[in-house]
């Protein structure tokens, strides 16, 4: 489990970060002529408006520069940027020249991790990360090769900063609970993580999967397949993640009208009164005249929880071992 549900970057961007990899790793050489805008559109299937927005950047990032009679060639190494020969000292194990030995990666991903908090996903870019740090957004490049390689590493560092309980649940019930309880914590400190994760092109964490080996251990045991184990396991962490992919909204909502959901919805109580009581809606009607209704993400992450685990019984002592012989009963 792992991912990117963030809004993937323009594929402007993307084609640029993959040349940009092909020039630091030297396989595309100074002098050398980079893909034209024709060959960009056959290779990546865009546009002509993309392929040329793709060399723009590589242009101002110092990366390449336009010969007349030509066409685009990679900078000469005398004036190479600073990412590019970063890139190639770190192949020779030196320090890149001009380097401060204080930024590390690391730090970068702890300092993008903590622009997300504050700034949301919208928010974090890596000009952003630079700001914070002090430093050229081009020296970032020098410990992460572009922004999704980022992120991935940022939602690694935060799963990894789960910490598991020292009494685990034995149960596979109770190991689900906690396992889902701990996600739902997590999403809450980084509202952004929801929306970097994905089920169906996941990013490749570390953490994150040895989260999900410690929550279905005891689901392990009870028999199913292969393919019922990876349902389960997605199926949980898709229900925490698909109720944590509000809180960022809701958070960016609070901000902007300086209003909590309640306040929000006391505020538009008059209208939403008028418009209940007009007798189409009687099922609402019940629930607005209640004054014991309580609803929030948290009673809907705790109510869709236990309605899960209860759908999830079945299939459990469907797959629990059988007797093994006669007067005999395994649990």
């Amino acid at each position: 489990m792992t991912a990117l549900g963030q809004p993937a970057d323009p594929p402007y961007l993307r084609i640029a970060a993959e040349l940009r990899t092909r020039i630091a790793s030297g396989e595309l050489r100074a002098g050398e002529k980079v893909p034209s805008t024709r060959r960009i559109t056959q290779e990546w299937g865009v546009a002509m408006a993309t392929a040329t927005k793709a060399l723009v950047v590589l242009r101002q990032e110092g990366l390449v520069r336009a010969v007349p009679g030509v066409g685009t060639v990679v900078h000469a190494p005398d004036s190479a940027p600073e990412a590019v020969m970063a890139v190639r000292a770190r192949r020779h194990g030196k320090a890149p020249r001009g380097a401060d030995p204080s930024l590390t990666s690391e730090r970068v991903v702890r300092t993008a991790v903590a622009v997300a908090d504050a700034q949301g996903s919208a928010g974090l870019s890596m000009r952003a990360i630079a700001g914070e740090l002090g430093v050229s957004t081009m020296a970032l490049y020098r410990h992460v090769p572009g922004k999704a390689e980022l992120v991935e590493l940022m939602a690694d560092a935060v799963f990894g900063d789960i910490a598991l309980p020292a009494q685990a649940p034995a149960h596979w019930r109770g190991r689900l609970e906690a396992s889902a309880r701990l996600q739902w914590a997590l999403y809450r400190r980084h509202p952004w993580l929801a929306k970097v994760m994905s089920f169906t092109r996941p990013l490749i964490s570390p953490n994150a999967l040895a989260l999900m080996e410690w929550t279905m251990d005891p689901v392990r045991e009870l028999g199913l397949s292969a393919n019922e184990l990876l349902h389960v396991t997605v199926s949980l962490a898709g229900f925490v993640r698909g109720v944590a992919v509000n809180l960022e909204d809701e958070a960016l909502a609070e901000q902007d009208t300086g209003l909590t959901d309640e306040e929000w919805m006391e505020v538009r109580s008059e209208e939403m009164g008028a418009l209940i009581s007009s007798g189409h809606y009687p099922m609402y009607e019940r629930i607005l005249a209640d004054p014991e209704v309580d609803f929030s993400l948290d009673t809907m992450f705790d109510f869709g929880l236990a309605r899960l685990l209860d759908g999830l019984t079945e299939l459990m002592h469907e797959r629990r071992p059988r007797p093994v012989g006669r007067g005999c009963r395994t649990e």
